[in-house]
């Protein structure tokens, strides 16, 4: 099998566990589904948890992504890697040292590993309609959409969804302006901080 025939089936693998999994994403799938945009082609970036960010991101390099950049966080830090016609991939873990004492990170790896994606961005072109229009399908938000308006890039969080009692996966609703494909850690890190649960 070719590199990127493999690539396509493990993104498409792990985007229907994702799906299967998260009841906001399968609302939005069905509603693209609806009008045969269906859910792939909208994926801005699909965010893996890990306990070693260059063994979390081992199998998306052997597969072509390539390293882009790193964003640090207090307790928290994530390397982004890119392919050309797919998804930035956002791989993030807790410091090693005391610094990553207080991060989410390590308790949501051990209960779920870091094999499944914990969210995926879709890109939407007016956030506060895709907001409205989901919430009218019971759809629930954490916190409230981050980043300006007209902004490069504002974001929002889904509430999670809970597995066992623990808060499992969000699905990301992303606008971005003016060409603009990186991410900006304040949002990053008020994002991660919605995704608790609490």
């Amino acid at each position: 099998m070719d590199q990127a025939r493999e690539l396509d089936d493990l993104m498409e693998t792990m985007v229907a566990t994702y799906v299967a999994r998260n009841r906001a994403a399968g609302v939005l799938k069905t509603m693209l589904d609806e009008t045969g945009v269906g859910f792939s082609p909208v994926i801005d970036h699909v965010t893996i948890r890990t306990f070693d960010i260059d063994r979390g991101a081992e199998l998306f390099v052997k597969l072509g992504y390539v390293y882009d950049e790193t964003l640090q966080y207090d307790d928290w830090y994530a390397k982004v890697y890119r392919k050309a016609g797919y998804p930035a991939l956002f791989v993030d873990q807790a410091y090693p040292d005391a610094r990553g004492k207080t991060s989410i990170i390590p308790g949501w790896v051990k209960k779920f590993g870091d094999k499944v994606f914990h969210h995926v961005a879709v890109r939407v072109e007016d956030i506060e309609q895709a907001v409205a229009r989901l919430q009218q399908k019971g759809v629930v938000f954490a916190g409230n959409i981050v980043g300006a308006a007209g902004g490069p890039l504002r974001q929002i969080f889904s509430a999670p969804e809970s597995v066992d009692g623990q808060p499992f996966s969000v699905l990301e609703l992303a606008e971005r302006h003016r060409g603009y494909q990186g991410f900006l850690p304040p949002q990053a890190d008020s994002l991660m901080k919605s995704s608790t649960g609490r």
